[in-house]
């Protein structure tokens, strides 16, 4: 259990905080869980960056975490964007069902993705690519533009561009997941005996 392991364990618990926080504030209008919300995602976004910092400079690099990271990012993104593509008004801007659905849609399709090179060809190699990295910076951009309550305008753009990266990367995860299936062995000798 390293420290950023800890720090990651501390990200996935502020999730369902975050979201009492919202629901609270959705609830009563009290300014108070508003702002608990904004506190628990920028500590939870804040974190992120850190407890990867930690793994790379302190050498802290561990199977847990490896599974634990991308599952905290998971759960707070997809958690913050569902939470806030609900009809708020007049407490939040609603963030559009095609950004959620394009985000929801992209990680069912790696995870079966995933799931099938496993059983297909053993070991699953994941290329991390900065069009990912610029997705996930813009979803967070979009949760925490919308519970500062900022303008609705740019609110837009962000959605906008949130969603494309999130295709992008998707298209490139899938990309992939398609070369390895055909790289692998197993796959070629299968097509052998269908000729």
């Amino acid at each position: 259990m390293t420290t950023a392991n800890k720090i990651t364990i501390l990200r996935i618990l502020l999730v369902p905080f975050f979201m009492a926080e919202v629901l609270y504030y959705v609830g009563s209008g009290n300014e108070l869980y508003r702002l608990l919300a904004i506190l628990a995602f920028a500590i939870a976004a804040i974190s992120d960056g850190v407890d990867g910092y930690l793994a790379r400079h302190y050498n802290q690099r561990s199977e847990l975490g490896a599974i634990l990271d991308p599952l905290a990012d998971k759960l707070l993104l997809v958690s913050g964007i569902v939470l806030l593509s609900l009809n708020h008004a007049p407490y939040f801007e609603q963030i559009p069902l095609w950004l959620t659905m394009t985000i929801i849609g992209r990680d069912v399709i790696i995870l079966i993705g995933l799931v099938v090179i496993h059983f297909t060809v053993g070991k699953v190699i994941v290329h991390p690519r900065i069009i990912g990295k610029v997705a996930t910076v813009l979803q967070m951009t979009v949760v925490l533009w919308t519970l500062l309550r900022w303008d609705a305008h740019w609110l837009f753009i962000w959605n906008v561009g949130a969603a494309v990266f999130t295709g992008g990367s998707g298209l490139l995860y899938v990309y992939d997941g398609i070369r390895q299936l055909s790289a692998s062995p197993k796959a070629e000798a299968s097509s052998k005996l269908k000729v």
